[in-house]
């Protein structure tokens, strides 16, 4: 009865892996590279992202479908935060495009729980999308300076004073 929402809530939880792994590989490029604000980010997004499958999963179970569990896509290895930016605001705004017609597809198909399911979830990526596209404005704006200030405060609160009894 509900085969067609259950073949789009699976492929969300799809997007939503493949997400969840690109933002992990951002977070932890991020990370190394010093920029905790960025990292941040995009650790809370793919905790975000992870929420997103669990209601999904959910769904998916309780109309008696079959959960599947693959990732969409492989990650992409970028090393600039300019391209992870840009990578991370279309995925977000890819997302959402899809959801509202997903959204409409359920309403077609008397599945209005799914279709309330992925207009909560445009919400969420539209916000995502918005902290990216902020994130991406501020590059073009302060350019590496913005970069060396994240690093330079990462720098601040690591840094441990020196005492005689570190000898």
């Amino acid at each position: 009865m509900h085969s067609k929402s259950i073949k789009l809530l699976n492929k969300a939880v799809s997007d939503e892996l493949s997400a969840v792994h690109q933002y992990m590989y951002f977070h932890f490029h991020c990370d190394d590279q010093g920029y905790d604000l960025l990292a941040n980010l995009f650790k809370k997004t793919a905790i975000a992202e992870m929420m997103h499958i669990e209601r999904l999963a959910e769904r998916i179970l309780f109309l008696k479908g079959e959960l599947e569990m693959k990732s969409a896509n492989e990650v992409q290895k970028f090393s600039t935060v300019e391209e992870m930016l840009k990578l991370a605001a279309k995925m977000e705004e890819d997302s959402t495009k899809e959801y509202n017609h997903w959204a409409n597809e359920c309403a077609a198909n008397a599945d209005s729980i799914s279709k309330q399911l992925f207009e909560s979830l445009v919400s969420e990526e539209e916000v995502h999308y918005n902290q990216y596209d902020t994130e991406l404005d501020n590059l073009k704006k302060f350019g590496d300076n913005y970069l060396a200030l994240q690093s330079i405060e990462r720098s601040k609160v690591r840094d441990v004073p020196y005492t005689s009894t570190q000898v």
